[in-house]
């Protein structure tokens, strides 16, 4: 399996973690990091992403229930690894530039989520090195995309899942009101 792929993969499924803690809290209206979205929204979001980037191109539209959050992401994550394991999918330079990009998606939002309704948001330290690599020398193409707010300020020796959070605007030390 492409490292690419792989990375995304275990993102997806760290996402799913927070997904089941999530539920388990039943705080889905939480607020979350992103001013925008509650924790449902954040969870929604991904979806969305998912769907417009990868899935629907890729005639690969999952049938997913309107009201389960938990099942919504599961069949999400079914199809994203059926899509991204088809035989030349990242042979599309698109696709290849693309799935690093939305790993680092996945995680900022697995962090958003876990955060919202006060899970564990530990992320995977080298998935966040290779994010953090990813982004970094993209700052002024992230900057104007309005999609981050500006860099958090936070210690160089500060862990790497703070930094590239703080570089996607985010204040690692964010709580819920």
């Amino acid at each position: 399996m492409d490292e690419r792929v792989r990375d995304h993969l275990a993102a997806c499924d760290r996402l799913t973690q927070a997904v089941e803690e999530a539920e388990r809290s039943g705080r889905w209206d939480a607020p979350s990091p992103c001013t925008d979205w509650d924790a449902r929204g954040v969870l929604e979001h991904v979806i969305g992403g998912h769907d417009h980037m990868f899935l629907r191109p890729l005639d690969a539209k999952p049938d997913r229930p309107k009201d389960d959050p938990v099942a919504r992401w599961a069949v999400t994550f079914a199809a994203i690894e059926a899509a991204l394991s088809a035989p030349g999918v990242l042979d599309d330079e698109q696709y290849a530039r693309l799935v690093p990009i939305m790993t680092v998606d996945v995680l900022a939002h697995t962090w958003d989520l876990a955060r919202a309704v006060g899970a564990d948001d530990t992320l995977d330290a080298d998935l966040c090195q290779a994010a953090l690599e990813t982004v970094a020398p993209n700052e002024a193409a992230i900057r104007g995309s309005e999609m981050f707010g500006d860099a958090v300020p936070v210690p160089a020796d500060a862990p790497v899942q703070d930094r590239l959070l703080a570089f996607l605007g985010r204040d690692p030390g964010w709580r819920p009101a």
